[in-house]
């Protein structure tokens, strides 16, 4: 019974170009993506959000231009060190590597970050962090900046990729009262990422 709709679906399928066809796949999995952020909300014991406020979540249309491959440059011997958060209190984290890529014509670095309260976890031990500020933030994005996630496993032979597209915003930016990690001065964007989470619109 299904074979007639296989048949219809895969013309449809060759006759698309390869890049569109790998563009729309591309778009399917951030919104894929999205949905799954989404419920872990729902999911999330300390959550901020309710049904009511995920339904006020925003994004940037999906650019798969955003989605960045970078250099990787290891950063084996730097210190520990305290980073502040936005209630005040600091959080122990340690330099894992900076990462290197060009967007929109123009060289860029992030650092990359690890917890050292984290890495003490066995599932979570190889999370790595990476908190930045953009001038689209207070405009069309949280004031605070917005945070990426990668895994260690990510970073292959010097290399690895950051998809803005999967930016989002720390809880600070729906609610009072967490301890959200405030983006170090090296990781202060110039350029306008306007990709991932924006500005929620329950304020």
């Amino acid at each position: 019974m299904r074979t007639p709709l296989i048949a219809i679906g895969l013309c449809l399928l060759f006759a698309i170009p390869l890049s569109a066809q790998s563009g729309r796949a591309y778009i399917k999995s951030i919104e894929k993506h999205r949905q799954h952020y989404k419920k872990e909300f729902l999911r999330e014991e300390r959550s901020p959000l309710d049904k009511k406020g995920i339904k006020k979540l925003a994004f940037f249309p999906v650019e798969e231009a955003y989605r960045v491959s970078c250099t990787f440059e290891p950063t084996p011997h730097a210190e520990p060190f305290d980073m502040a958060t936005y209630s005040g209190i600091t959080k122990p984290y340690v330099k894992y590597g900076t990462a290197t890529f060009v967007l929109n014509g123009q060289t860029c670095q992030l650092a990359i970050y690890q917890s050292l309260q984290l890495r003490q976890l066995p599932m979570y031990r190889d999370y790595l962090f990476i908190p930045f500020k953009d001038p689209t933030n207070g405009e069309t994005t949280y004031g605070g900046g917005r945070y990426m996630d990668i895994r260690a496993g990510e970073i292959q032979n010097g290399r690895l990729t950051l998809d803005f597209n999967k930016a989002y915003n720390p809880y600070c930016a729906y609610s009072d009262g967490y301890n959200c990690p405030v983006p170090p001065t090296e990781n202060h964007l110039n350029l306008p990422i306007e990709a991932g989470e924006m500005v929620w619109g329950g304020h």
